[in-house]
C-alpha cells in the first residue's frame, strides 16, 4: 500500500512555518479503526482527566509514556511518522509521550494560547528539540475548536507562560504583539489528516460549541540526545522501536493497557 511520507520540499515547509499538514497522513480503514477503538477504550476512560478552560468548559483527555502492542502505540511506533519526525528534526527522536484528546460536543473547552515547550522547558528539556504529531480522529473544524497556529511563531523562541484557568498559557500581552505581525491559521483537518507542529510553534483552539465530537491522538518527540535533567522521563531518551507501517491495519483491535504509564491527575 502507498502510504505518505514527508518530503524535503515538507521539511522546507516546517522549517519556514513551524508546522506541515499531510493530509491523508492514514487510510481510512486506519483511521476508523484507531477511532472505534479509542471511543470504547475503558481504560482510556478510567484514566482521563479534565482540564478547564478561562470560562469553565472542560476538556477529557490521557496521557501516556510507555509505547506498547495497542494500536494508538502502533502508529506512534509507525515508520512513516518516525521517519517523518526523524527528518524534520535532524537526527533519532524518541517518543516523550502520547495523548488522547477528547473534545466533546457542546462542553469541550477552549486551549488557550502556548507553546508546547512552554509546559516541556519546566520537565527539564534544555533544548526545544521536540514535535508534536496530531492525527484527526475524527474531522476537525472552526465549528468544533480545530487547532489554531501563528505561522512562523516557532522561530520568536520560548514565551514565558503562566496560568490560565487551569492551563498553563503564553504571555498574553506578547502574544497580542505576534497576532498583529503573523498570520493565524485555522487547521481544519479530515479524519486521517496528520499536522506535525515544533514545540515552539504558539497554537490554541477555541471551545466545541457544536453538535460533533473533536477526537485527535497527538504523540510528542524528542531528540534523542535532548536528555531532560529533571524528571523521570525514560522514554524520551529511548530509541523507538519502529514497526511497519501496514502493522495497524493488520493488527488486532487493540486498545491501551493498564501499565501504560499514564499521567495521574
Amino acid at each position: 500500500m502507498d502510504y505518505k511520507k514527508l518530503s524535503t520540499a515538507e521539511k522546507a515547509l516546517f522549517d519556514r512555518d513551524g508546522y506541515v499538514l499531510i493530509k491523508g497522513m492514514l487510510q481510512p480503514e486506519e483511521v476508523k479503526k484507531l477511532y472505534t477503538i479509542a471511543i470504547q477504550d475503558q481504560v482510556i476512560s478510567s484514566k482521563s482527566f479534565d482540564r478547564g478552560d478561562a470560562n469553565g468548559l472542560r476538556t477529557k483527555l490521557a496521557l501516556w509514556y510507555s509505547l506498547g502492542d495497542d494500536a494508538y502505540s502502533l502508529l506512534a511506533r509507525s515508520k512513516r511518522i518516525v521517519d517523518g519526525v526523524n527528518l524534520l528534526l535532524d537526527g533519532e527522536p524518541a517518543h516523550f509521550h502520547s495523548k488522547l484528546m477528547q473534545k466533546e460536543p457542546k462542553v469541550g473547552g477552549a486551549w488557550e494560547w502556548h507553546q508546547d515547550y512552554g509546559y516541556w522547558y519546566r520537565d527539564g528539556f534544555l533544548y526545544p528539540q521536540m514535535i508534536s504529531v496530531l492525527t484527526a480522529l475524527s474531522p476537525s473544524t472552526k465549528e468544533n475548536g480545530c487547532l489554531q497556529v501563528l505561522k512562523g511563531s516557532h522561530l520568536v523562541g520560548r514565551i514565558e507562560h503562566g496560568f490560565s484557568g487551569e492551563q498553563v498559557g503564553a504571555n498574553q500581552e506578547r502574544v497580542d504583539e505576534l497576532l498583529k505581525e503573523l498570520e493565524l491559521v485555522y487547521v481544519e483537518m479530515e479524519a486521517g489528516d496528520t499536522l506535525f507542529f515544533h514545540s515552539n510553534t504558539l497554537h490554541r483552539s477555541d471551545a466545541n460549541l457544536s453538535d460533533k465530537p473533536r477526537w485527535s491522538l497527538i504523540s510528542a518527540y524528542n531528540l534523542i540526545t535532548n536528555k531532560p535533567y529533571k524528571g523521570n522521563y525514560p522514554s524520551a531518551t529511548e530509541t523507538i522501536n519502529i514497526v511497519d507501517d501496514e502493522l495497524i491495519a493488520q493488527s488486532a483491535n487493540k486498545g491501551i493497557q493498564e501499565d501504560a504509564n499514564f499521567l495521574i491527575k
